[in-house]
């Protein structure tokens, strides 16, 4: 019967300790390469937007930016909901809903434009689909066209109150990008 029992000596020390140095060293050296690949800040800050929209009263419309993009936010009368409602998506140069949070061919419905239960918010990319102007109409007394949306003084394209091209060269309708509300009152683009 042996009890011979192998007591650690200093070398084994050493050597434990040497590695978990290694590795420490080894970590901080790749922690700083590992970070930079994350986005920045800014660049976080500017992937999704919260909006309040309780200071937005019936027929105004608030301009915010989302990606470096203006976005067109207005709290639409019943007349103008009314309105949008009421077109016939055939007579449409663009029948397709362009809304980032249905499948591409839907058609350009006021009701596949809006979510459901807030019909009275249009929230559009402000970007005109012609050469990319931005168009008039989101202050009081901007010109909005003859169909009350939005209108493009560089070409004269023209807009509903649903973000939808009626005359002029813009070959689409406004973009509606990915939001949702995450209360009442308030939204969150992105």
């Amino acid at each position: 019967m042996t009890t011979d029992a192998v007591e650690p000596n200093r070398r084994d020390f050493l050597v434990v300790a040497g590695n978990a140095f290694a590795a420490v060293g080894a970590a901080s050296l790749l922690w700083p390469f590992i970070q930079q690949m994350n986005p920045d800040a800014s660049t976080m800050a500017l992937s999704s937007v919260d909006v309040d929209l309780s200071p937005v009263k019936e027929g105004q419309a608030i301009t915010v930016l989302w990606r470096g993009k203006p976005i067109f936010i207005r709290n639409r009368t019943k007349t103008e909901v009314e309105s949008a409602v009421d077109v016939d998506v055939k007579t449409l140069p663009d029948t397709l809903a362009r809304n980032d949070a249905l499948p591409v061919d839907d058609p350009a419905t006021d009701a596949n434009r809006t979510i459901k239960g807030h019909e009275n918010w249009i929230i559009l990319v402000g970007i005109c689909t012609h050469l990319g102007c931005i168009p008039k109409g989101q202050a009081m007394g901007d010109e909005r066209g003859e169909y009350g949306g939005w209108f493009c003084p560089c070409h004269g394209s023209q807009y509903d109150t649903s973000g939808r091209i009626r005359k002029g060269p813009a070959p689409r309708n406004l973009e509606v990008p990915p939001y949702a509300f995450t209360s009442d009152t308030k939204i969150k683009i992105g």
